[in-house]
């Protein structure tokens, strides 16, 4: 479909507002196919007009790659040229406010689209021979609760929290944390996420694991807390090669100098998981939730993982 232009993007110099990175992810994406994904999308009946749903998805887009508020976004919409070519909003036109996008949002969560449109990006990333297949690289990495640990008032450390029941407690490096677990698969040697389960901080690496397998990788490479005999033997039938590193067991003090040495060969190949999460909490502002509802942070990390998809990519096609 042509897109209509206005008089105002008629007659200003088409330089303004350029923005590289915008644009190498921009052309990377067949983004009528996800015009498809997201018209299913329920739009108001009542008000004004809506904006199209292709349009706020790609703005929720642009708030993950800056790591911006609702009012930041809202205001970098009417500010940055680039931002509004970008979505599609016309430079002669409005855009949405921040309660307009946090309405949005809460709708792209419960009806699922942020996740079907991962999967088309994922599928249409994968035709363009991005997707390596040498194998998958599983990690998680626990993210604080948007709330403070309950304290006080009753609420006993280790309770969950009234206002955010989503999250839930565990320990890291010793202490105990209040919040979520996000779960990735990356494809090796692209750095691509491929696959991303989103869940309280309860739920353990190991009991996620097989959801980020994708079946038509290499080899599965993981750390000791995916150690299990049930998951190589899986591996083993499905003909995907077991790269996970071995645990000492009840019986096993020491471990054999071979299972050693094959941790830390596996350790070297695993490394680059580590380089994503650090991106995610320090380039990306996730290393505290925003959400008070397990449903609308699963859906807000989701848009990470596609911008960062998307970022890996141009990046990757262009040098």
């Amino acid at each position: 479909m042509v897109e209509q232009r206005s008089l105002v993007e008629a007659l200003i110099d088409p330089r303004l507002g350029s923005n590289a990175k915008l644009s190498g992810i921009d052309r990377l994406i067949d983004w009528s196919q996800l015009e498809l994904v997201v018209s299913l999308l329920r739009q108001g009946r009542t008000g004004r007009p809506p904006y199209t749903p292709l349009a706020m998805v790609k703005a929720l887009y642009l708030q993950a790659l800056y790591d911006l508020s609702d009012p930041g976004l809202e205001e970098a919409l009417l500010d940055r040229l680039s931002f509004r070519r970008f979505c599609g909003f016309a430079l002669d036109g409005g855009t949405p406010d921040e309660t307009t996008l946090c309405r949005f949002r809460a709708a792209a969560a419960a009806s699922g689209v942020l996740e079907r449109c991962f999967a088309e990006i994922n599928r249409q990333l994968d035709a363009q021979g991005l997707v390596l297949r040498q194998g998958t690289i599983l990690d998680a990495s626990v993210v604080k609760a948007t709330r403070r640990p309950p304290r006080g008032d009753g609420i006993a450390p280790g309770d969950a929290h009234p206002g955010e029941p989503g999250a839930d407690w565990t320990r890291k490096d010793g202490k105990p944390v209040f919040g979520y677990r996000v779960h990735i698969g990356i494809d090796k040697g692209s750095g691509l996420i491929r696959k991303l389960a989103f869940t309280s901080a309860r739920v353990q690496d190991v009991e996620r694991a097989d959801a980020l397998v994708s079946g038509d990788e290499a080899a599965v490479y993981a750390d000791r807390a995916y150690d299990g005999r049930e998951r190589r033997a899986r591996l083993k039938a499905a003909g995907i090669k077991d790269r996970i590193m071995h645990r000492r067991h009840r019986y096993m003090r020491v471990l054999p100098p071979w299972m050693a040495r094959r941790n830390c060969l596996i350790a070297k190949r695993r490394a680059p998981v580590e380089a994503v999460f650090s991106a995610m909490k320090r380039l990306y502002g996730k290393a505290r939730t925003r959400c008070l509802s397990l449903e609308r942070n699963a859906a807000d990390f989701l848009a990470f993982a596609t911008i960062y998809y998307l970022r890996r990519a141009a990046i990757l096609t262009t040098g």
